[in-house]
């Protein structure tokens, strides 16, 4: 399995987090949906930050996340909407100069390729991009350092429908060439009825229906 969340509990100021469990293998697409303020994002930050506290297993390629927190963030590429790690006064390219060689598998000749496959110059600055050219940005950034896991945090919403078709064509080509999974949080119906493998629906910090999308939404 890329990643398992084993009965995970945890307490936020606005809700409690409930015996979340579910699994997600290799190759796949998984949706998180639920109105705003369900969980879904606070799963992410679950995996993401380590100073979360919580009861339960977040388990990446079969290890514990908790367990070298660092070396776990070298296997997950994440894309958000409200992705503030980067320098936003500084261009694409000394944003990666900077972040890059803190990824161990980090790949010069990959970020430019994938930037230049998104038409996407690396000399524009970042604070100056477009929101399809954050996103795209964004995911040239992960892709160089070739996560197994892609978390995706609410990045299609408000996106402009010409670009989130071409949005879903690189994630399945990211899929198809690294056989890695997608996990992503949406509230959009048919966004997750169309282009999710999987779907957990969460409600009130539950995990209240997880399986294949097909089966949950006939």
């Amino acid at each position: 399995m890329i990643l398992e969340f084993k009965n995970v509990t945890g307490k936020t100021k606005h809700f409690n987090l409930q015996n979340v469990s579910f699994a997600l293998e290799p190759g796949f697409i998984m949706g998180l949906a639920g109105k705003n303020g369900a969980g879904k994002s606070t799963l992410i930050d679950y995996i993401m930050n380590p100073k979360q506290q919580y009861t339960g297993e977040i388990m990446i390629e079969g290890a514990n996340i908790r367990d070298k927190h660092h070396y776990m963030m070298n296997r997950i590429g994440f894309i958000s909407d409200n992705n503030t790690g980067f320098l936003f006064d500084k261009t694409a390219k000394e944003n990666i100069q900077l972040f890059g060689p803190l990824y161990e598998d980090w790949d010069d000749t990959r970020f430019y390729k994938a930037m230049q496959k998104m038409n996407l110059s690396p000399g524009k600055t970042v604070g100056k991009m477009s929101r399809g050219e954050m996103f795209k940005f964004q995911t040239a950034f992960a892709m160089a350092h070739k996560p197994a896991l892609y978390l995706i945090d609410e990045a299609t919403a408000g996106m402009d429908p010409v670009f989130r078709i071409d949005f879903f064509k690189i994630l399945q080509e990211i899929i198809a060439e690294e056989n890695a999974s997608i996990l992503m949080t949406s509230h959009i119906q048919d966004e997750i009825q169309r282009k999710m493998d999987f779907v957990g629906i969460m409600e009130d910090g539950k995990l209240i229906e997880f399986g294949e999308t097909l089966d949950i939404f006939p």
